[in-house]
């Protein structure tokens, strides 16, 4: 049960859409989501493959816990060999559409082919459509899902699209689903828009039946119990994740200015106080209040405007269309968002870097990757590496806030120096000459925490097998407690293969800092058929884990990608907790693959792939 036990594969290149039985084998070892999508990417997709060729695949995955009454139960993944990275991707998105697709009665939608013309994708239950979309391509996501609702005749839609940037092959375009939630990292958008399918509409009627209702309830109640009177749910909910700006910047390990430096002087005109102080010319703040998504008791989604006077939202727009659409309320900023915009670009004007992040949403663009790989653009541009003549006369420095908006204008359609940009942030640098000013991980921007003083956080990066990313362990608070390298790497192992099984559930990440892993192993015990336990999760955990290093194993990477950029090997941090400190793995590294029960070479060894089944 909690599953659905139906995939509905739909091959775009000869038009065909069938539905076939769900493997119940792979859903009990990979559990759903983030797991199952990844173990039929890697059956069905050669990892060599080119990721925006027709042979590759793109899978949108539910978890068991996805559309029931679980806290956060409405999460999706979106995997697919990535086009920023050429490595497994497994993209996590909120919102209302993974639940839809649920309901719909579909536990994975598998994307084939590629179509010869625009296309999108029309699924009610049972019936599922592929339609034209000529009147769609080239069309914003904040353009695509109104439209797509009238031509349907369906206000309940719950769509995802691409914008702009999936259309041009932008390396780092995401999916948008519901306005301003996103299949966010590592290019999973480019890659559908190389299938030509520009939206994935959706309306599920259907409901989910888990093993043991009664069971399961119980399970909710005793959760919820726990979840509501946190006090990070409340702080959660209260000022959401922008709050960790002032956390990393007072320990020295806020990324600025392309890694330069680890604190930045400006975080008080864009930090989470900034955005509630009502200075704008209306004498509004720009926060506007808060918003969940399915089946969500926290509520961190931001809901922000721009001041109303700002040239930013008058005036022509470069886009096309009317610039007062900018005037309305969208997703507003999350750490990372602000972090990539701010601070990594030494910005502090914060009608900007809500319009970038506005831009973001409305055309489909990772907000980290662009942000990165602006300032890795900036630091060129003062380098000499890019010349004025290169951006059109854009000058492109850091703390130029004016710089940072065109540059992401440009970014979003592919013109000018966007189109390096939207290269990425290793490409570009290699293009231009300076491959150590690329603050990447196997070609994966850094997000908001520097590992010079976050030991922990620097073998996440280096070892993630998406590509640099914070979110696929949590050595944070050790880290912010112990500037040192002790513990690291079993803390790393182990938290992985936790993030592993959340991330296939169907639940947020979020709650492993608000309630235990034992409370989410109680609500898989009762949704699901058999027995789920903390050491099964784990197992799952570990199983997914070398699932995806193997992926990455057969497309070409190796240990020495299990790095670090030379920025934060060599030249020591100034201010902080890690003042004076380097970012050195090596030790770190040598004990993780040990403890993962890989060779120093980084390859799983036989044994561990015959224990987890491999």
């Amino acid at each position: 049960m909690a599953w659905q036990n139906n995939v509905l594969r739909i091959n775009l290149t000869s038009g065909v859409c069938s539905s076939e039985a769900l493997n119940r084998d792979w859903a009990q070892a990979y559990l759903g989501q983030r797991g199952l999508g990844s173990k039929y990417l890697s059956e069905e997709v050669d990892p060599r493959v080119d990721p925006l060729s027709p042979e590759n695949k793109l899978i949108i995955a539910t978890g068991p816990l996805t559309a029931t009454t679980a806290p956060t139960g409405g999460r999706s993944s979106a995997v697919t060999k990535g086009a920023l990275t050429g490595a497994i991707a497994a993209s996590n998105t909120g919102g209302m559409f993974g639940a839809e697709l649920k309901m719909a009665g579909y536990d994975l939608l598998i994307i084939e082919g590629r179509a010869e013309q625009p296309v999108y994708l029309w699924i009610r239950d049972d019936k599922v459509q592929i339609r034209p979309a000529d009147k769609l391509w080239g069309r914003s996501v904040w353009e695509t899902e109104p439209w797509l609702r009238r031509e349907l005749q369906e206000p309940q839609a719950k769509i995802a699209s691409i914008g702009r940037a999936g259309e041009v092959g932008v390396k780092f375009a995401c999916i948008v689903n519901d306005m301003d939630r996103a299949f966010g990292r590592s290019g999973v958008g480019a890659v559908m828009g190389s299938k030509h399918l520009k939206a994935i509409a959706v309306r599920g009627t259907r409901g989910v039946v888990v093993d043991d209702p009664r069971a399961f309830r119980a399970a909710v109640a005793s959760t919820m119990a726990v979840l509501q009177p946190s006090p990070v749910r409340r702080r959660f909910t209260s000022r959401g994740t922008h709050n960790m700006m002032d956390v990393t910047n007072q320990f020295g390990s806020l990324p600025t200015r392309n890694c330069r430096d680890v604190q930045f002087e400006g975080v008080e005109s864009i930090n989470a106080d900034a955005v509630r102080i009502p200075r704008r010319s209306d004498g509004k703040p720009s926060l506007q209040g808060n918003k969940a998504c399915f089946a969500c008791p926290i509520g961190c989604g931001r809901v922000a405007t721009i001041d109303p006077a700002s040239s930013l939202v008058n005036g022509e727009d470069p886009q096309g269309g009317d610039r007062g659409r900018y005037k309305l309320p969208s997703g507003g900023l999350e750490y990372e968002t602000a972090f990539a915009f701010g601070p990594m670009c030494g910005v502090d004007d914060l009608d900007a870097i809500n319009y970038v992040n506005f831009l973001c949403n409305e055309q489909g663009m990772d907000p980290i990757s662009l942000g990165v790989s602006i300032a890795a653009a900036m630091e060129l541009f003062e380098e000499g590496a890019i010349t004025p003549a290169q951006t059109g006369g854009l000058d492109l420095r850091f703390g130029n806030a004016g710089a940072l908006t065109r540059a992401a204008e440009l970014s979003a359609c592919g013109e000018g120096i966007g189109a390096d940009i939207g290269l990425g942030a290793a490409r570009l640098c290699a293009k231009y000459g300076r491959p150590e000013l690329s603050m990447t991980v196997k070609g994966q921007e850094f997000p908001g925490y520097d590992p010079r003083a976050l030991k922990g956080m620097g073998l996440a990066y280096a070892t993630s097998n998406r590509g640099c990313c914070h979110m696929r362990a949590r050595p944070l608070l050790h880290d912010f407690a112990n500037v040192t390298t002790a513990g690291k790497a079993e803390l790393v192992k182990t938290t992985q293969d936790l993030a592993g099984a959340i991330d296939s559930s169907g639940i947020c990440m979020f709650t492993n800092v608000m309630f235990s892993p034992e409370h989410l192993a109680q609500m898989l015990d009762a949704a699901c058929e058999g027995h789920w336990d903390l050491e099964r999760m784990h197992e799952v955990g570990e199983r997914i884990w070398n699932l995806e290093r193997q992926f990455n194993l057969a497309a070409g990477f190796t240990r020495a990608d299990d790095c670090l950029p030379v920025r934060t090997t060599t030249e020591p941090a100034v201010g902080g907790a890690g003042d004076g400190e380097v970012a050195d793995i090596t030790q770190m590294l040598t004990e993780y693959y040990s403890l993962r029960g890989w060779s120093q070479d980084g390859v799983p060894l036989a044994a561990t792939l015959q224990r987890l089944g491999l």
